[in-house]
């Protein structure tokens, strides 16, 4: 069972790649997108999420892309997870009175203790999961000297 939808997970996908692949420049969107097997559009709304969160920077220009905002160590999973569910609360069904006030507090607890695991997990143990995977054959997980 999986508890994260798509959008999530390619989040946390691309905050991952993204740590991996940026040094010494950043990773353009047309790039990461090849990796994670999107169109380049699919990302943009996604990535733009995670800029308006302070969890990546957008680097223009011709050598441009995208960056951590800040070490990978200080990012957790919950953070990605959270950046990108605040950007789709956005949307409010109508909802019956049963699930507005029985089946979503229920949810809305559960969903809160998952986000709580998740911020035990930061994006550098995701990087090194990845490392470790070998995940990148032609590369290997390079340590964050970022200060």
């Amino acid at each position: 069972m999986i508890l994260l939808c798509r959008r999530s997970m390619l989040a946390l996908a691309a905050v991952a790649d993204i740590a991996i692949h940026a040094r010494p420049q950043p990773v353009a969107a047309k790039t990461l997108a090849g990796r994670l097997d999107l169109p380049p559009r699919h990302l943009e709304t996604l990535l733009q999420a995670l800029v308006r969160a302070e969890i990546l920077k957008g680097v223009r220009g011709p050598r441009g892309g995208y960056e951590l905002a800040r070490e990978r160590r200080r990012i957790s999973a919950a953070e990605v997870v959270r950046a990108v569910m605040s950007e789709d609360a956005g949307a409010a069904k109508n909802e019956s009175q049963f699930i507005a006030n029985v089946i979503s507090p229920i949810i809305e607890q559960a969903s809160q203790a998952f986000l709580a695991e998740l911020d035990l997990v930061s994006i550098d143990d995701i990087c090194r999961q990845a490392g470790e995977k070998k995940i990148f054959l032609d590369e290997s997980v390079k340590p964050d000297f970022t200060i």
